[in-house]
């Protein structure tokens, strides 16, 4: 596994266990590294692809990614929102934008019965951590 793949996986493994600390036995989001390159003519910069699975009910803890991201939902439904702004309810082939200075409010599974799974990209600094709590 190529190293940047493998620090992607840690920083990924290490926001997702954040959640399954504060959410205890209770099931959590699952993240799965797809894609990171560094992006040609854009020094200092990479492009981030992933998958992201919402068991039933499941919900992500406030964060922020400070990086452009782009959503695509795959399966399911799932609500979105920025802090300051609208919560919208996505379904399969909407998207959603966050810019590198929002803080992701909310991000959870829309049914408590059928699981959602987006697919996400991202453009943010070289190394730089995947997701970070809200402050």
């Amino acid at each position: 596994m190529p190293a940047i793949c493998a620090s992607l996986t840690g920083a990924l493994l290490a926001s997702l266990m954040t959640v399954n600390a504060l959410a205890a036995d209770a099931p959590a989001a699952r993240a799965a590294p797809l894609l990171t390159s560094p992006l040609s003519g854009i020094e200092g910069k990479e492009g981030l692809m992933l998958t992201v699975e919402y068991p039933p009910g499941v919900a992500s803890p406030s964060h922020r990614h400070n990086a452009n991201t782009f959503v695509y939902v795959l399966e399911g439904s799932v609500v979105m929102q920025v802090a300051g702004g609208k919560e919208m309810t996505l379904k399969e082939g909407e998207t959603f934008y966050e810019s590198p200075t929002d803080i992701h409010s909310v991000s959870r599974n829309a049914s408590d019965s059928l699981p959602a799974k987006i697919l996400v990209f991202m453009v943010k600094d070289v190394g730089a951590p995947v997701s970070l709590p809200a402050k």
